[in-house]
C-alpha cells in the first residue's frame, strides 16, 4: 500500500492579494475605532496585526493602510502612524522573573557645514573619539546609566535613512537586541544592509556645503527603570521633558568636537548643529522638516539677491493654497517700495502637525533672514482644480 501524501496547499497571487486587502481593511477599521476611544493604551488587536505584518516583512500592507487611513480620517491616520512607528522601532524581550527588556532605535540629526562637503571615506577613522561619543550619551544623562547603548559608526545620509522600511527597521532592532544580549559576538545583517552608501556629492572643493546626516543608535533598557518614567501629570511631564532638552543642549555643546573628529580629519573645520535625539521616525521627520525649511530660506534669500533687494526691504504674505493634489503654504515675497513680486514659493504641510505651528515656523524663518513685513492671509486660494 502506498503511503498517503497530503496535498500541498498553494497560495495564488489572487488569494495573497485578498489576504492583504483584508488585513489592510481591518487595520484601518481598528485604527478608526481606537482613535475615537478614550483609551490611551494601544489597541492589542491593532498592535498584534502590525506585529504580524512586521514579522512577515509585509510593508505593502502597512503603507497601504496608512495611505487609506490618511484619505479617510485624519485621527485614524495619526493613530495608525503612531502605532506602526512605535512597533517598528521597538522590540520587547521577556526574561525570567517577569522582567521585560525594551530595545529601541533612535537617531540624532546633524546639520554639517563644511567647505567642500563630507568625504565618506574619511569618516569614523578616529576610534577613540567614537568610543567617547558613545559613552557620552549616558554620561550626559540622555540615557540611563543602567541601560546599554550602542551607536553605529556611520553618518547616515537622508536617502539611507528614508530607504529603511518599517519591517527593515524592526529587523535592525532585533539585530541590535541579539547583539546586546548575547554573550558571543552576533552578526547584524539588517544593520549592515542599511548602510547602502551616500549618493555622489556635487560640491566643488571650495563650495560652502550644508549636509544633513543622522547618527543611529540603539538602547537596551529595563522597562521598570525609573529613569524613563514620564510623570503622569501634564505640568510634571512638561518639566521632565524640559529638563531632558536642557541636558541635550549641554551634551551637544560637549559632543561637537567629538562628532567633528568622527566625521573628518583634524585639519578640516566644520560647524555642526544638532537636532534633538528622538526615536527613529520622529528624528527622521524632524531632520527632513528642518532641511525643507533651510532650503526655503535659501531660496528666499537667493530671490532677494537676484532682484538686488535687501531682505529688510521686502514683505511676505503666507496663504493656504489648494493645488488639487495637496494643500500647501504659499509664500509670496514682494519688494516693499513698489510691491513688485520677487518670488512665490510653496511649503508642503506636515499632516501630523497643527497648521498654526507650521505658520509660526515659517514666520520665524522669514524673520531670521531679515524679512520684517509679514502677514498671513485668512483666505484659502485655489489653483489646482478642487472646487
Amino acid at each position: 500500500m502506498s503511503k498517503y501524501t497530503p496535498p500541498v496547499l498553494q497560495m495564488t497571487s489572487a488569494s495573497i492579494d485578498e489576504q492583504d486587502e483584508a488585513m489592510t481593511a481591518q487595520m484601518c477599521e481598528l485604527a478608526q475605532v481606537h482613535s475615537k476611544s478614550s483609551l490611551k493604551e494601544a489597541d492589542p488587536q491593532l498592535r498584534n496585526l502590525i506585529k504580524k505584518c512586521l514579522q512577515l516583512r509585509n510593508d505593502d500592507v502597512l503603507y497601504d493602510a496608512l495611505e487609506r487611513a490618511r484619505e479617510t480620517e485624519h485621527a485614524a491616520w495619526l493613530t495608525l502612524k503612531e502605532q506602526i512607528e512605535e512597533a517598528a522601532a521597538t522590540v520587547y524581550l521577556k526574561r525570567d522573573g517577569g522582567i521585560t527588556l525594551e530595545v529601541n532605535a533612535f537617531v540624532i540629526p546633524l546639520f554639517i557645514r563644511t567647505q567642500g562637503g563630507l568625504d565618506a571615506a574619511q569618516t569614523f577613522a578616529d576610534q577613540p573619539a567614537f568610543e567617547l561619543l558613545g559613552a557620552s550619551l549616558q554620561q550626559a544623562g540622555l540615557e540611563s546609566p543602567k541601560a546599554k547603548v550602542v551607536l553605529i559608526s556611520h553618518a547616515y545620509h537622508l536617502d539611507e535613512i528614508d530607504g529603511i522600511t518599517f519591517s527593515q527597521l524592526n529587523e535592525m532592532v532585533r539585530d541590535a537586541a541579539t547583539a546586546m544580549t548575547d554573550k558571543k559576538i552576533s552578526a547584524t545583517p539588517a544593520i549592515e544592509r542599511s548602510i547602502s552608501g551616500w549618493p555622489a556629492a556635487s560640491f566643488a572643493a571650495d563650495d560652502a556645503a550644508l549636509e544633513l546626516r543622522f547618527l543611529l543608535g540603539f538602547a537596551l533598557k529595563d522597562t521598570r527603570d525609573s529613569f524613563y518614567q514620564v510623570p503622569r501629570k501634564e505640568a510634571d511631564a512638561d518639566a521632565w521633558f524640559d529638563a531632558r532638552a536642557q541636558r541635550f543642549e549641554q551634551w551637544a555643546a560637549m559632543a561637537q568636537p567629538l562628532v567633528q573628529r568622527c566625521l573628518m580629519p583634524a585639519e578640516r573645520t566644520s560647524r555642526i548643529d544638532f537636532l534633538y535625539q528622538d526615536l527613529f521616525h520622529g528624528g527622521k521627520e524632524a531632520g527632513m522638516a528642518e532641511l525643507a525649511m533651510l532650503e526655503l530660506m535659501a531660496s528666499l534669500h537667493q530671490a532677494c539677491q537676484t532682484q538686488q533687494t535687501a531682505p529688510e526691504h521686502t514683505s511676505a504674505t503666507i496663504a493656504l493654497t489648494d493645488l488639487g493634489e495637496e494643500v500647501v503654504l504659499r509664500i509670496s515675497l514682494v519688494r516693499s517700495t513698489d510691491q513688485h513680486l520677487l518670488c512665490e514659493l510653496d511649503k508642503s504641510l506636515d499632516p501630523s502637525r497643527v497648521l498654526a505651528a507650521e505658520i509660526d515656523d515659517v514666520l520665524d524663518a522669514l524673520q531670521s533672514i531679515g524679512i520684517q513685513g509679514q502677514q498671513v492671509s485668512a483666505k484659502k486660494t485655489n489653483t489646482g482644480g478642487k472646487p
